[in-house]
């Protein structure tokens, strides 16, 4: 009498069993497909294109088409028209996307996006306008053909494929280009010069580039003073000389400096009369001058 109970309820629960295992493999199955399929659609990797504020000193302001603000350690600027804007004994440090490399913005130097493109070869395309200012680049060497880096200035064009260089620009558009490490090459009229590491060259706007000469990265300063006196007042004249390539600001006003390295400004001799001279060369190294005129 047990064993007609005990055999229907064992032939009932090894269909069940069955079916269970069953579920359990489909369910495995579709989880494996859409792993698969997700690993796949997930394979091309997008590239976060822009700069980022990484360090800044002083007064930084973020440029914007639409207006400026403050700007703040991981701030990004991503778009054309996007930039940068230091103050007085101010500075910054953008890296460029995320592993090609870094910016050093000097003081009193504005920065802005023209360019911000992927190559047809995966390269990136990153090309900067700085009307006014000096900055100083530290990139990797590019692996992609399509890749570039470029500087617009008012004078010309500064490219390169992975280097370490800088340039600095005059109110006027003059344009000083060092190149410590790699590679430059400077474009302005139709003329292309380049700039190996060592050396370093001028752009005046609406000439050639000039012919490289030895890197100095000096901001020396030298200079004479003279005493003149014109309708019974005394008037103190100084005459300052760096390197051409370098700005040079007096009491935070920029300076014009001639092919000669030479500047020249006039005041009104009074007592204990100082000025203070700032030279910053290309490469971002600065030197403060305090001079007494009299």
């Amino acid at each position: 009498m047990i064993n007609p109970i005990v055999q229907p309820v064992a032939h009932v629960l090894k269909p069940r069993h069955r079916r269970q295992r069953r579920l359990v493999l489909a369910g495995l199955s579709t989880f494996t497909v859409l792993t698969v399929a997700f690993a796949a659609y997930a394979l091309p990797v997008r590239v976060n294109r822009g700069l980022s504020v990484r360090q800044l000193q002083g007064e930084v302001v973020m440029l914007r088409p639409s207006g400026s603000d403050s700007a703040a350690v991981g701030d990004r600027l991503n778009a054309v028209g996007d930039g940068l804007r230091t103050g007085t004994r101010s500075s910054a440090v953008l890296e460029v996307d995320t592993d090609v490399g870094f910016l050093d913005v000097s003081e009193r130097t504005e920065l802005r996006i023209r360019t911000l493109e992927m190559a047809a070869d995966g390269g990136r395309i990153t090309h900067l306008s700085v009307p006014r200012g000096q900055v100083r680049t530290r990139l990797r060497r590019f692996t992609n053909q399509g890749s570039q880096f470029e500087i617009e200035t008012p004078a010309g064009i500064s490219g390169v494929r992975g280097t370490e260089f800088g340039v600095s620009v005059q109110e006027n558009g003059k344009t000083g280009i060092a190149t410590l490490s790699g590679a430059v090459d400077t474009a302005a009229v139709g003329e292309t010069v380049a700039v190996p590491a060592g050396f370093q060259n001028l752009i005046w706007p609406g000439e050639p580039p000039t012919q490289p000469v030895p890197l100095r990265d000096d901001p020396g300063l030298s200079y004479e003073r003279q005493v003149t006196i014109e309708n019974n007042t005394r008037y103190v004249t100084l005459t300052g000389r760096v390197d051409p390539v370098n700005t040079v600001f007096v009491d935070g006003t920029p300076q014009t400096v001639d092919r000669q390295g030479e500047f020249r400004l006039t005041r009104l001799a009074t007592a204990r009369l100082r000025v203070e001279v700032v030279v910053i060369t290309p490469l971002g190294r600065q030197e403060t001058h305090e001079i007494y005129l009299l």
